[in-house]
C-alpha cells in the first residue's frame, strides 16, 4: 500500500531544484579566503597588543601631600635610553574620576634603561589614587624646549 508521490512536487535531493547541493568551488575558495583573512587580522591585533613595547612606565608609589596635591613615584623603562620620552601621570579621586594630570619629560640618558622619577600632581579635588596613564617616545616640542 504505497502511495505514489505526485511528480515535480517534491525535489529529488540533487540537481538545480534539490535541497542538497554541493557548494560550488568558488564558494569554497571564498570561505577559505575569508577565514584566512580573519585569522591574519586576529594575529596582527594580538602582535600589536602584546608585543614588547619600546617604552613602559609603571607606578611605584604615591603619597597624598594635602587635599590638592599628590606625589607620585614611578619608573620608566626604555629600550633606547638615549631617546627622550614623556609620561603622563594622573591623580584620581575616590570615585575614580581624574582630578589632576601632569606630563613629565624624561631626558635622554646614556647609561640606564630604567629611571625612577617623583613628581607632584596638583588636583582639583581631594586625591585618592595616583597612577601612570602612559608613556611615549613622541615628545611634544613644548616639552623639549625646557
Amino acid at each position: 500500500m504505497t502511495n505514489a508521490l505526485p511528480a515535480g512536487r517534491y525535489p529529488s535531493g540533487s540537481g538545480p531544484s534539490g535541497l542538497r547541493r554541493a557548494p560550488k568551488r568558488a564558494t569554497k575558495i571564498a570561505l577559505v579566503a575569508l577565514v584566512l583573512l580573519v585569522g591574519l587580522g586576529v594575529a596582527y591585533y594580538a602582535y600589536t597588543k602584546f608585543s614588547v613595547k619600546p617604552i613602559e612606565g609603571s607606578q611605584l608609589s604615591f603619597d597624598i601631600v594635602d587635599d590638592s596635591t599628590m606625589s607620585i613615584r614611578f619608573s620608566v623603562t626604555r629600550e633606547n635610553p638615549e631617546q627622550p620620552a614623556v609620561c603622563i601621570v594622573r591623580a584620581r579621586s575616590r570615585d575614580g574620576s581624574e582630578t589632576g594630570r601632569r606630563e613629565v619629560y624624561i631626558p635622554p640618558e646614556s647609561s640606564s634603561t630604567t629611571v625612577e622619577l617623583t613628581t607632584d600632581v596638583t588636583t582639583s579635588s581631594p586625591p585618592a589614587v595616583g597612577d601612570v596613564y602612559g608613556c611615549s617616545l613622541d615628545v611634544p616640542e613644548y616639552l623639549r624646549a625646557r
